[in-house]
């Protein structure tokens, strides 16, 4: 799913392009963020995570950091994010960002993940995004893989 972003308000957090884009990816797939197994997102600083987590469902607004203290996004956690380390964890390599989000995810529902894998991965969440536009990304995009 791709949605471009918005001239939301700062504060209008349920219409961010990611937000809106995971809302529709969840509906096309017939499922909800709580049936995701595990989730690479797009990570380019350490607030992107917390970011995401939030836009994907994964959290009510406000609370990614909090679960993330907590472990709940960690392997072995709730929802385990970015388990190969992430995109800060690879040098952020613009242009191969999302291939490498799918290859982790597709090698998590493979069960070919060594000390990283997620126990049971049934169904995996790969969310990247680029650009600006104004408060957010110009452009989303959610792809949901299943086992």
């Amino acid at each position: 799913m791709i949605q471009t972003g918005t001239d939301r308000g700062d504060d209008d957090f349920a219409q961010h392009c990611t937000a809106l884009a995971s809302r529709k990816a969840y509906e096309l797939a017939g499922i909800g963020p709580q049936d995701v197994s595990v989730a690479e997102v797009h990570d380019a600083t350490a607030m992107g995570e917390i970011i995401q987590v939030e836009n994907l469902g994964f959290c009510e607004f406000g609370a990614g950091g909090r679960i993330a203290e907590r472990g709940e996004t960690r392997i072995g956690g709730r929802i385990p994010v970015n388990p190969s380390g992430g995109l800060e964890s690879k040098g952020h390599p613009v242009g191969a960002t999302g291939i490498a989000q799918v290859h982790e995810l597709v090698t998590q529902l493979r069960g070919e993940a060594g000390a990283r894998q997620v126990q049971d991965a049934r169904i995996a969440l790969a969310e990247n995004g680029g650009g600006l536009q104004g408060i957010e990304e110009a452009v989303a995009c959610i792809t949901i893989l299943a086992r």
